[in-house]
C-alpha cells in the first residue's frame, strides 16, 4: 500500500497546493511510477473541480506526472482501473463519502489502492474517507441519507487540521472534548489528532508520521491520557 494521508492542502505562506509537503509527494510519485494520477474532487463545494485539477497538473508536472479529473471520466470505474494512483481533495467529507458510495466507487477505489498498490493522496476530506468510517471528520453533515462507512485504508480514525485550543468565551465543545465523546461511544478504536502541515504515510505495512512544522500527532484512547508522537517516534502500533 502506498499511501499519503495530509492534514490539510496549505498552510499559512502556501502558494500552491501541498507546497508544505511537496518533496514527500514528488517521492511517492518517484518510487510508484505514478505518472497517471486521477482527481476526485466530489469533497470540494466552494470552487471549481476543473480549476482544482489544472493547480493539481500544475504542482506534479515538474515530476512527469499528470492529472485528470473523474467528473471528466464517461465511465468512472475504468477511469480508476486506468489510473496509476489517485488525488483526493478537501473539503466536504459527507458529500465526498456520499458520492462514492453513490456512484459504486469504494470497491474500485479499494482494489486499485489495496491490491494493486496504487499511489493515494487525500488531505482533509480525502485523509478522513481513509478511515473505516468518517466519524471524526469536522465537516458538517450537508447531505441527508448520510454513510458512514468509507475506503478502510488504515484500522484507525484519523482527526484532520487538528487543534489543540480553548478559546475564550467559547462555549462549544473543544476539539478534544468532541473526541472524548467519540471514544465514550466508540471505547475500543482510537482517533489520532493531525495538525496543520503534516501527513501520515503508509509505504507497505509500515506506517509513519511526518511534519513541515515540527508539530507532534496526538493519539487518542478510551479513558487513556492523550499521547504525543513526533515524526521520529514509532507509531506502527497504531495499524494493529
Amino acid at each position: 500500500m502506498n499511501v499519503l494521508l495530509f492534514s490539510n492542502g496549505k498552510v499559512a505562506g502556501n502558494t500552491s497546493l501541498l507546497e508544505f509537503g511537496i518533496d514527500w509527494v514528488a517521492e511517492a510519485i518517484e518510487r510508484t511510477g505514478a505518472k497517471k494520477l486521477l482527481f476526485i474532487p466530489f469533497a470540494m463545494i466552494r470552487g471549481e473541480y476543473d480549476d482544482r485539477l489544472a493547480q493539481l497538473n500544475s504542482v506534479v508536472a515538474p515530476f512527469g506526472a499528470s492529472v485528470t479529473g473523474i467528473h471528466q471520466a464517461q465511465d468512472p470505474v475504468e477511469a480508476i482501473k486506468a489510473a496509476d494512483g489517485f488525488i483526493v481533495s478537501g473539503g466536504n467529507t459527507w458529500v465526498l463519502n456520499k458520492m462514492l458510495h453513490d456512484q459504486g466507487l469504494i470497491g474500485p477505489l479499494r482494489n486499485a489502492i489495496l491490491k494493486q498498490d496504487k499511489l493515494y493522496i487525500g488531505w482533509s476530506a480525502g485523509t478522513n474517507i481513509a478511515c473505516p468510517t468518517i466519524r471524526t471528520t469536522n465537516d458538517m453533515p450537508i447531505v441527508s441519507a448520510a454513510i458512514l462507512p468509507s475506503l478502510n485504508l488504515v484500522p484507525f480514525q484519523i482527526n484532520p487540521h487538528y487543534i489543540e485550543a480553548n478559546i475564550s468565551g467559547h462555549m462549544g465543545e473543544t476539539r478534544d472534548e468532541r473526541i472524548e465523546e467519540f471514544l465514550i461511544q466508540n471505547p475500543h478504536e482510537i482517533v489520532v489528532g493531525i495538525p496543520e502541515g503534516t501527513m501520515l504515510k503508509v509505504e507497505g505495512g509500515k506506517l509513519t508520521y511526518h511534519t513541515a512544522t515540527g508539530a507532534p500527532l496526538k493519539l487518542f484512547q478510551y479513558q487513556q491520557e492523550a499521547k504525543y508522537f513526533n515524526a521520529q517516534d514509532d507509531i506502527q502500533a497504531f495499524m494493529e
